[in-house]
């Protein structure tokens, strides 16, 4: 045997693996078998999921203020305090403009039951902001505060579309029409 072949005994062999996991999923008895292992996995993956967005939820403010206080204790030393406005203020607005286009593309965003589009942005936002130390020196100045401007920005939407969520509910299309039929018995 050559060293390029695959029949070797070091070699693992797909079909040879396949087939021992076969012949151990026959050996099971019927009822493992038949268990529902699919919804098993979609519930477990839900939870993780869950986890992950209560995790991101509560860290995501205090890990915030203590990078941006770091950012700007480095421009403090660097003296340029002065130029944080204006990336922040710039990350504002592109945070609006990214919220505007995503509402734009896919209106069905509007009542979603999550917001992926903020989402997104969170993630957009914390990739441009975590190399902030690596970058050139006026990317160290620029880059992190314009990213903190976009994250302060999504956080407020986010603020502000979970107080929509929670509005929603309370006026539901029903109540809506008995008021109306109210009103236009009052009239």
């Amino acid at each position: 045997m050559t060293a390029g072949e695959s029949d070797g005994p070091g070699k693992l062999n797909l079909d040879h693996a396949m087939d021992g996991a076969r012949k151990v999923w026959e050996s099971f008895p019927q009822p493992v078998k038949t268990f529902p292992w699919i919804k098993v996995a979609e519930n477990f993956l839900q939870l993780v999921n869950d986890l992950l967005y209560e995790l991101v939820r509560y860290l995501f403010v205090p890990l915030l203020a203590v990078t941006s206080l770091s950012e700007m204790s480095y421009c403090a030393h660097e003296r340029k305090l002065v130029l944080i406005p204006i990336p922040l203020l710039a990350g504002i607005a592109v945070a609006g403009v990214l919220r505007g286009t995503a509402l734009e593309l896919s209106p069905s965003l509007k009542e979603a039951e999550f917001p992926w589009h903020l989402a997104a942005m969170v993630f957009f936002f914390t990739l441009l902001k975590l190399p902030g130390p690596y970058y050139p020196y006026w990317g160290r100045i620029f880059i992190p505060h314009f990213a903190n401007g976009g994250l302060l920005m999504t956080l407020w939407l986010g603020f502000m579309w979970y107080k929509r969520v929670k509005e929603a509910p309370e006026t539901s299309p029903r109540q809506n029409s008995v008021n109306d039929n109210q009103s236009e018995q009052k009239i």
